[in-house]
């Protein structure tokens, strides 16, 4: 698999000293604050994990899995034994144990989950990564651990699950929660949090677009969710701070058989411990 351009959603409050930085960067170089802006894009967060994660760390099966594509290794959770197995992936600096309220519920069901820390993230290695290492892992996981029933993703989760069945992932459902949608939409806002101005944003593009010789666009959810066929249901929250309810109406817009719940104040990360939506799930993809 080739290089190409990094999506992902920011989640994360931007420090104000890395704000304060690239202002005075922009000033001294359009090109230079670019680079620092990439450099930022492509770097996720590791968190510590939390107490309310640690039972699922404790019971899980965990081994480190290489992913030929990337040439990248990641550590992989198989939480339970049973044979239906349902595929989790967590969205820009979260952890294959981020989903654990969702894979309890499952496992209650007669499912197991597999799920990972993508590259850079929780206990796999690296510093920086892009959209296409997440589907990268994703293709691979199901090769060595597939086939599954259905797959959850979370923010830059839900994008790249989307992608993953565009090229080629098979599965009966797909459940995506506080996905992004337009990559253009998602560069802007990192621009705009970084209080630079909006002229950088296309910078930002243009960059990326040159390194990995890729139209970034080519990656945004509703095209992939035009080319998908199976059952998805998306889930967003109506006032998640991070990725606007926009971007989960309008993936639904593009779905041929799509299910849409709009939820009220359970934002971008309470929304996946939330009863209702773990029985909504679990009631979408039992179907």
């Amino acid at each position: 698999m080739s290089k190409k351009a990094s999506i992902h959603t920011q989640s994360l409050k931007i420090p104000k000293i890395i704000v304060l930085t690239s202002r005075l960067i922009s000033i001294i170089s359009p090109k230079l604050v670019t680079l620092f802006a990439a450099k930022l894009f492509t770097t996720p967060i590791k968190h510590k994990i939390p107490k309310r994660e640690l039972e699922m760390d404790r019971k899980s099966i965990q081994k480190l899995t290489f992913i030929p594509a990337i040439n990248k290794e990641v550590v992989l959770y198989q939480y339970g034994d049973s044979k239906k197995k349902i595929l989790l992936v967590h969205g820009w600096s979260g952890r294959g144990t981020q989903l654990f309220k969702i894979a309890e519920g499952l496992q209650k069901e007669g499912y197991s989950t597999i799920s990972f820390d993508a590259p850079a993230h929780g206990k796999s290695s690296g510093k920086m990564t892009i959209m296409t290492d997440f589907i990268a892992t994703i293709m691979e996981i199901d090769k060595q651990q597939g086939p599954f029933e259905a797959a959850i993703g979370h923010s830059l989760g839900g994008m790249s699950v989307l992608n993953s069945i565009k090229e080629g992932l098979k599965v009966k459902h797909a459940v995506v929660i506080g996905s992004g949608d337009i990559v253009q939409d998602i560069l802007d806002d990192f621009v705009a949090k970084l209080q630079l101005k909006p002229n950088i944003s296309t910078l930002l593009r243009l960059h990326f677009e040159k390194k990995y010789n890729e139209k970034m666009n080519n990656y945004s959810a509703y095209l992939a969710a035009a080319e998908t066929d199976i059952p998805v249901l998306v889930i967003h929250d109506h006032n998640d701070p991070e990725v606007p309810v926009k971007a989960g109406i309008h993936i639904h817009k593009y779905l041929k058989n799509g299910d849409l719940m709009v939820t009220e104040g359970l934002g971008h990360r309470k929304i996946l411990g939330n009863s209702a939506v773990i029985e909504k799930i679990i009631q979408f993809i039992s179907k």
